[in-house]
């Protein structure tokens, strides 16, 4: 598990490669994508996985006095509600969508650490698997997020949206939802591997106030 530091620096070093630390603008949005979950609640016997999943929480609430705690898994999906919303996806959606897919995409997430990166990330068998009409990826075995919209022009309230593994479970899917609906596609696999080894070199800092020499500081 990860404290909130460590979530919010790996997130922005995958969001947006370069930086160093994470921005007030990315964490400000990660603070209302955590609060706009939270203020949903959840019931964990609907059988509505948008109602009975947190996006990103594993607990309702934590223990009085204690921490935040996240699991990698909920680190992605914060990293891919902010892909979305920079995909102009209002907040509030982005997150009931995250609900709605999380039990395909954690199941999916765990499988995919657990993958070998030498050849998950071997350019050479990627040029090889290169082929006209397949969509362009940066790793031999896909994992897609994908979402098809309410109409024609995006305006209904209600998207289909469904885990495919590879391109050949995309495809099907794009095809049952009708030619007139736009998709998005958003592959998974390398924000995967790169947020798990972001957070795994980000240590976690100490929260409260410690006595000092007969003084008191905070650390943060």
């Amino acid at each position: 598990m990860f404290k909130r530091n460590q979530l919010e620096e790996a997130i922005a070093l995958v969001y947006e490669p370069g930086l160093t630390k994470s921005t007030s603008e990315i964490r400000t949005q990660l603070k209302r994508l955590l609060e706009t979950d939270r203020s949903l609640g959840r019931n964990k016997r609907s059988s509505d996985p948008e109602r009975a999943n947190f996006a990103f929480y594993s607990v309702d609430t934590p223990g009085r006095g204690t921490e935040n705690c996240f699991s990698e898994y909920e680190a992605l999906a914060l990293l891919t509600c902010l892909r979305l919303m920079r995909h102009g996806w209002p907040q509030a959606r982005a997150v009931a969508l995250l609900r709605r897919v999380r039990p395909g995409l954690e199941k999916h997430h765990a499988r995919i650490l657990k993958q070998d990166p030498a050849t998950l990330f071997d350019q050479y068998l990627i040029r090889q698997r290169a082929k006209p009409g397949t969509l362009a990826v940066d790793n031999t075995d896909p994992v897609f997020l994908v979402i098809a919209s309410g109409d024609q022009h995006g305006r209904s309230s209600t998207n289909s949206a469904a885990i495919c593994w590879g391109q050949e479970e995309l495809v099907p899917f794009v095809r049952t939802q009708g030619s007139a609906k736009p998709w998005t596609a958003l592959e998974l696999v390398n924000s995967i591997h790169d947020l798990s080894s972001a957070l795994a070199n980000i240590k976690p800092r100490r929260r409260g106030r410690v006595a000092k020499k007969g003084t008191e500081r905070t650390l943060l």
